[in-house]
């Protein structure tokens, strides 16, 4: 091996990302290294966090090379667990405690409305398992009610009366302790204040309705004191009450002095948890009528579903600022580099249960990918499964396939995007009765 190669343990690696970290500028010096696989950490009936303290230090301190990063750039318990895989190696990492309060919601929600009250909705903690709920409902209806940690808008609910908060309210009972349980083994971890500490991963938070308005991310990072966003990517909704998103879709089509104010707001908040060192994203929506901003909710990680974009539009993946942070290096991210004006994530989903029919062979997607290019196609879904049995979708909708794809402009995008559809020989059978 190369005496200057970086030896880089990635949590949760795949091939599709490893694949994109290969293309990076220097990549060449970098020899990447599996600390669990994707597999192991997604297709299992809970969440490793107990593997991943001991067995990954284990793994870790057993490397018998020079470790120079570890990194991932998956949610849940990936992005979590990173500050304390570090500091078990002796590595430079931002504090547990600087994660939990972008990743507890409820916590992320005090420490937001503290420099940033004007674009916080009202919130409040809920007890699911509190017998006497419905006589304590937490905010006026409507709202949304979801855990203070979970995935991908997993158990999250829209309530707009009692039957439906006492629907969500059955539901998340039932199917909490997924989360709860590891990621209350994260925060018995940290250094709690006392009114987190009653909090746990059995608690739920409920949020005023931010939903109106156009829904934005900023991704960027905090190093030495700064806090830079280097791209703002659009997220659109569809669906029963736009209550799933539909694509991704970068530049941001936003007002540039709404861009500029949202990232003036990152900045104090960033800065007021101490969060350091370490790429993040941050979710906002903008209400074009009031031409009010909220912020939705902050992520630890690079979003993976924006890593294609940012190399069609600006030339390179975004794993590059996860990496050269965790090395200690400048980002050095680049800007309009890319083949096209314009990229999206399309993520093609369905509404109710259903028996998946047919997908496609790895030939016929590579058959629509020569003939567009410009396009990356990921099935969700297997032969013969029904959708019901898919982990950790959002409350309204399952994800069949996604679709990354560049253009010339958003209409452009969106006859590919139909195009490759009409081509797609994804079928679907209704469940017998």
């Amino acid at each position: 091996m190369d005496s200057k190669s970086c030896n880089i343990f990635v949590v949760g690696l795949d091939d599709f990302n490893l694949s994109q970290m290969k293309t990076l500028p220097g990549a060449s010096s970098y020899r990447f290294h599996e600390l669990f696989s994707y597999r192991e950490l997604k297709q299992q009936d809970h969440f490793p966090v107990r593997e991943l303290l001991v067995e990954g230090i284990q793994r870790l301190r057993a490397f018998p090379g020079h470790i120079d990063a570890v990194v991932g750039y998956w949610d849940f318990p990936v992005s979590t667990v990173l500050p304390l895989l570090r500091e078990a190696i002796g590595l430079p990492t931002t504090t547990l405690e600087s994660v939990l309060k972008c990743e507890h919601k409820y916590w992320s929600r005090l420490l937001q409305r503290d420099v940033a009250a004007a674009h916080v909705p009202e919130f409040a903690a809920v007890n699911p398992f509190m017998v006497e709920t419905l006589e304590k409902v937490p905010l006026p209806y409507p709202f949304w009610i979801k855990p203070v940690k979970a995935v991908l808008s997993h158990l999250g609910y829209r309530v707009t009366d009692d039957e439906s908060y006492l629907h969500a309210l059955k539901n998340i009972r039932e199917r909490i302790h997924r989360y709860a349980e590891p990621f209350n083994l994260i925060l018995s971890k940290a250094d709690l204040p006392p009114e987190i500490e009653l909090v746990d991963g059995y608690h739920c938070i409920a949020e005023a309705i931010i939903s109106k308005g156009r829904q934005c991310t900023l991704e960027g990072y905090c190093q030495d004191d700064d806090v830079i966003v280097y791209g703002v990517i659009d997220s659109l909704r569809e669906g029963p009450g736009e209550s799933s998103f539909s694509r991704y879709q970068y530049p941001s089509t936003l007002p540039a002095n709404v861009i500029e104010r949202m990232t003036h707001i990152t900045r104090r908040i960033m800065h007021h948890i101490g969060y350091s060192e370490a790429p993040f994203n941050i979710e906002f929506f903008w209400d074009e009528e009031s031409d009010g901003i909220w912020l939705l909710e902050i992520n630890t990680r690079i979003s993976k579903s924006h890593a294609p974009l940012f190399k069609l539009v600006d030339g390179c993946y975004h794993h590059q600022v996860m990496l050269n942070l965790a090395l200690e290096r400048e980002p050095a991210f680049p800007y309009r580099e890319g083949k096209f004006a314009c990229a999206a994530k399309f993520m093609l989903r369905h509404y109710e249960d259903a028996l998946v029919s047919r997908i496609p062979t790895r030939e016929e997607l590579e058959e629509l990918e020569s003939e567009y290019p410009e396009s990356w196609i990921q099935i969700q879904v297997s032969e013969g499964m029904r959708l019901s049995s898919l982990r950790d979708q959002d409350s309204y909708s399952y994800e069949l396939a996604v679709l990354f794809i560049g253009a010339e402009s958003p209409d452009e995008l969106e006859r590919k995007y139909r195009e490759i559809l009409r081509k797609l020989p994804l079928r679907l059978s209704r469940l017998s009765s």
